[in-house]
């Protein structure tokens, strides 16, 4: 029973995406428990929450919602707004979370900026030596 051309284009995609597949496999298989312990945590945590959660929870879906709203326009502002917002109204009730939040973003607003600015600097400096490289070339080549 020969394969038709669909056939062997739907196996060799299988053969050749086979690594991948057991390498999600994995992951899932290690994600899983860890997933089912943080959904059951978190039921647990609604079934019995501390007083004033809900509240607290509805101002900050508010500010996040309206967020959304004054984010009218471009995409960064629909994903800076909300975030920001929200933030601001969590940082009102939790302020101590809220302090060591803001210590570890802004390292790390640090640390990637830094990595810009050194990813910039080498492809500035790699880019002059190819203009000059090319013009020295170039004279040479008279």
């Amino acid at each position: 029973n020969p394969q038709t051309q669909l056939e062997e284009g739907v196996s060799h995609l299988r053969h050749a995406m086979e690594p991948y597949t057991a390498w999600c496999q994995d992951l899932y298989a290690k994600a899983k428990p860890q997933l089912e312990k943080a959904v059951e945590q978190g039921f647990e945590f609604l079934q019995n929450p501390p007083d004033g959660f809900y509240p607290r929870l509805g101002v900050i879906g508010f500010a996040g919602i309206l967020g959304l709203f004054l984010a009218r326009g471009s995409k960064i502002k629909k994903l800076v707004y909300p975030a920001g917002f929200m933030g601001i109204g969590a940082s009102m009730y939790y302020p101590q979370q809220a302090v060591a939040v803001a210590k570890v973003a802004g390292t790390q607003l640090y640390d990637w900026s830094l990595q810009g600015y050194i990813a910039v600097e080498s492809l500035w400096k790699d880019n002059a030596k190819k203009k000059k490289s090319g013009k020295k070339d170039d004279k040479g080549s008279h």
